[in-house]
């Protein structure tokens, strides 16, 4: 009976094992989310703690980001050398040992250093998992499950926001009842130790669940091992599909030469060229500035602490909720109206939330609900589309070295911006930021309008060959 039903299974594959898959993948986007934001509620206390400067603060947010910088540096090479399941795992245990690393530093510079190795994880998960994600999805699904990559990030900010408005609050009102030792130093006395150290049970998860992950398909198949990557594919679509799927595979791949001077190809540089300025117009639009700077930003319109970690939670559960909106309608409506639409309410928001702080209308009110519409228009477009484009255009044998190109300046965009930030905050203030950020997104009407072609429906086969001219 189990061998009859064991044989069904495989003719029709499973969208519930497909979706376990996914799911434990995208705690990897759960985990990026919650490192990268939970600074924001931390940062305020340490900044009281150690008196710290301008850009002591920038350096405390940005070394997590060189760190991200080395570890999509690295991704791409170990991801395409080693797999991508092993590489996952690596960055797994990078998350575990910077948040013990983060609870347990005694002062600014060794937190440096354990947000450096938590960046490197970063770095890795950001390229690796939605790579992971594409490869095997099938088409039909693929802009939906890497769009819930990006659903999983929302989830780790907000996550990191509610954790650090529960902590603030508990450090200011059981300062009495919470005795002396370890847990009060923790929670009450030096409060961002908790807050940093929280993401120790989610690491520690996500390593376990990895382990029975199996490896992507195609990477398999670049590695000569066909019956492994077919019988993955069977079980999440189905033995005739994974057959079509596999002999559409085996020619692309023998078409590759899988050398870095591949990216140079006309159509392969193209497709990088185009995944780089999306992943750039996405950071230089100032989500991180709000992700890891909005109670600065809350304190800059007159908001009290606790009122700032709440102000974060309302944008959280914002952000959360567009992005579903977005892997709802991403392979429905397709990328271009997606990217052009949230574009252009992203343009509005920046210029409305820098008239208000020039007229200094910054009461709560209108503060959140122009950063709510930020956020919203955010979401279903410059948020998840670089990682699904990026996700979708290049060729098997150089996929993960020309995601790492494409992540690595990602990364790179979000480190100038996150690092500059203060010291502009400084200077110019917030709505002459806004101002410049509304300006650095209008390239990307441009580009939806004259280059950007429509990605959704195509297997990944059918886009390569589309970027080499092929196809149209």
């Amino acid at each position: 009976m189990r061998t009859t039903e064991s044989a069904a299974a495989s003719e029709r594959g499973s969208l519930a094992y497909f979706g376990v898959l996914c799911f434990i993948a995208a705690l990897g986007g759960l985990l990026f989310g919650f490192d990268t934001a939970v600074i924001s509620g931390a940062l305020p206390l340490l900044k009281i703690q150690f008196g710290l400067s301008p850009g002591m603060e920038g350096w405390l947010v940005a070394s997590a980001l060189v760190g991200c910088l080395m570890g999509a540096g690295i991704g791409g090479w170990l991801s395409d050398l080693f797999g991508r399941k092993r590489v996952l795992v690596l960055s797994a245990i990078l998350f575990t040992l910077t948040s013990i690393g983060c609870a347990a530093a005694p002062e600014p510079h060794l937190l440096i250093v354990a947000r450096l190795i938590g960046g490197i994880g970063v770095g890795i998960a950001s390229m690796v998992v939605p790579l992971y994600i594409a490869e095997i999805s099938p088409a039909h699904l693929r802009g939906r499950m890497v769009s819930f990559y990006q659903f999983a990030i929302t989830i780790g900010v907000l996550a990191a926001y509610l954790s650090n408005a529960a902590l603030h609050r508990y450090s200011e009102t059981a300062a009495v009842e919470a005795g002396e030792g370890f847990w009060r130093w923790m929670l009450v006395d030096e409060a961002w130790r908790g807050m940093l150290g929280t993401m120790v049970v989610p690491a520690a998860a996500f390593f376990l669940l990895l382990l029975p992950v199996p490896e992507s398909p195609r990477w398999l198949t670049k590695q000569g091992e066909d019956r492994r990557a077919e019988a993955i594919l069977a079980r999440i679509g189905g033995s005739q599909e994974a057959e079509r799927q596999m002999i559409e595979i085996r020619e692309t791949i023998a078409e590759e030469r899988g050398d870095l001077g591949q990216l140079l190809e006309p159509g392969t540089r193209r497709a990088l060229l185009m995944a780089v300025f999306l992943a750039i117009s996405g950071q230089f639009s100032g989500i991180n500035a709000i992700v890891y700077f909005g109670p600065r930003i809350f304190d800059d319109a007159g908001f009290q602490l606790g009122g700032a970690l709440g102000g974060q939670v309302i944008l959280g559960l914002v952000n959360v909720v567009f992005t579903v909106v977005a892997i709802v309608t991403v392979d429905t409506l397709g990328r271009r109206p997606l990217l052009a639409a949230g574009n252009t309410g992203v343009f509005a928001s920046l210029l409305l939330l820098a008239v208000l702080f020039f007229v200094g209308a910054t009461q709560p009110v209108p503060l959140i609900l122009v950063m709510s519409a930020y956020l919203a228009f955010f979401a279903i477009s410059l948020g998840p589309l670089p990682w699904i484009f990026m996700s979708e255009v290049f060729p098997t044998r150089v996929r993960g070295r020309a995601m790492s190109i494409a992540t690595l300046m990602l990364w790179a965009a979000n480190t100038v911006v996150c690092y500059s930030f203060p010291v502009l905050e400084e200077t110019l203030g917030p709505a002459w930021i806004f101002c410049i950020y509304a300006a650095m997104i209008c390239p990307v009407f441009i580009f939806v309008w004259k280059y950007m072609p429509e990605t959704k429906g195509r297997s990944l086969e059918q886009l390569e060959r589309f970027f080499r001219g092929e196809t149209r």
